[in-house]
């Protein structure tokens, strides 16, 4: 068996950042960026009030002085003439600042009568004018590899950039196998449980950039995993679910490989997670999971999401951890890495009492992956520990 850290070495040499796309900005929210965007003009693209009130001269700004308003500025209808001495300009936010002006008095600190204004006797010393390029400036960048949010689209806009540069959404293809399964809303046989693991990854890819599709279920015969094989193909990732380990009836292993498949690796020194198998099957990457549930939903954390975002171009990297005071005193771990679920509460973590893998409810009540090492030792409570966020 090989560690957590190998595996991931291996998957990620079978993967590499995909092409790229042009989409519009109105579509790329969640896309990874592929190439740096550049500013196409500053902002803001003049002097800009920052509150409504009279545009003046900075050194005429002086308590009881007394100004001719001469015109008026609004966000989108600039005054055009120059202002002289003793003139004032009524100026409301985000109007270009008047040519002779350079200070905003606020209208809470100006009386006027008719054309004339009155400055008070208390003012502030702040402008409220907003400089020209304030925010960013032509040619100013956003560099790549990034994960566009809101605030990112917000500000590509604002930089005049209508289109991005984006990785090509992964294509995932998600194959359950065993007879033992049937699709929600079916009616099962008495002896056939419910297809849960394909819609769980399915959420997981899609929530983090690719295009994971859930192929009909692969049956425990040669013939039915060929046909789901053959459904998959054009995927850039191939993920199964059960029939990886070493019974009678698992044969994804031998199924893949009489299509060609060349594997990278079998078997993960992890908890859950061991009968894990990695390859490469003609144009895809190909990752068999286990097939317990929790098994399943905990490799597609430690090992698909970050083979996802390598195809994204985001880097080689392992999922990442962070650390948290345990609440409890553990005994000495096993021999293999063990990720269990637990909760986090204002930094002190708890792991369940109950670990089985199959119990869907305990991870879905979980907020981390507490991880112990292989061979950890005792730990005491308040002792530091690395864990995942779910």
């Amino acid at each position: 068996m090989i560690t957590v850290d190998e595996a991931l070495a291996h998957l990620f040499s079978l993967v590499s950042p995909l092409d790229t796309e042009e989409v519009p900005l109105q579509q790329a929210s969640g896309r990874v960026m592929a190439t740096c965007a550049v500013a196409r003009r500053d902002q803001p693209p003049f002097a800009a009030s920052a509150m409504d009130g009279y545009a003046v001269a900075a050194d005429a700004a002086q308590p009881g002085a007394r100004f001719t308003v001469i015109g008026e500025a609004a966000a989108g209808h600039a005054f055009g003439g120059q202002v002289g001495a003793g003139h004032a300009v009524r100026i409301f936010t985000g109007a270009p600042v008047p040519a002779g002006t350079d200070h905003v008095v606020i209208q809470e600190d100006v009386i006027r009568a008719g054309d004339t204004i009155t400055l008070g006797e208390t003012l502030d010393d702040k402008s409220h004018v907003r400089p020209a390029g304030g925010d960013f400036r032509v040619g100013d960048r956003i560099d790549a590899p990034r994960v566009l949010g809101p605030a990112d689209i917000a500000l590509l806009a604002s930089m005049n950039i209508p289109t991005v540069t984006v990785r090509r959404k992964p294509r995932v293809a998600l194959i359950s196998t065993g007879d033992e399964l049937v699709m929600p809303g079916d009616t099962p046989a008495p002896d056939q449980i419910i297809a849960s693991n394909t819609f769980g990854l399915k959420a997981m890819l899609d929530g983090i950039g690719a295009e994971a599709r859930i192929l009909p279920i692969a049956r425990d015969t040669r013939a039915s995993l060929i046909a789901a094989f053959d459904l998959a193909r054009g995927a850039d990732l191939v993920i199964t679910i059960g029939g990886a380990s070493v019974g009678d009836h698992d044969l994804v292993g031998v199924v893949a490989a009489e299509l060609g498949m060349e594997r990278a690796f079998y078997k993960v020194r992890m908890r859950p997670g061991k009968p894990l198998m990695a390859g490469r099957m003609g144009d895809a990457a190909m990752i068999g999971l286990p097939g317990n549930p929790v098994s399943a939903m905990v490799c597609g954390k430690v090992f698909v999401a970050p083979v996802v975002r390598a195809l994204l171009g985001l880097g080689e990297h392992r999922a990442p951890r962070l650390t948290a005071r345990l609440a409890h005193d553990r005994p000495a771990g096993g021999p293999r890495e063990h990720y269990r679920r637990a909760r986090l509460d204002d930094g002190v973590i708890a792991p369940d009492n109950r670990q089985d893998s199959s119990l869907l409810s305990v991870l879905a009540g979980a907020n981390a992956l507490m991880i112990r090492p292989a061979d950890d030792g005792p730990r005491k409570a308040q002792d530091m520990i690395d864990y995942l966020p779910l």
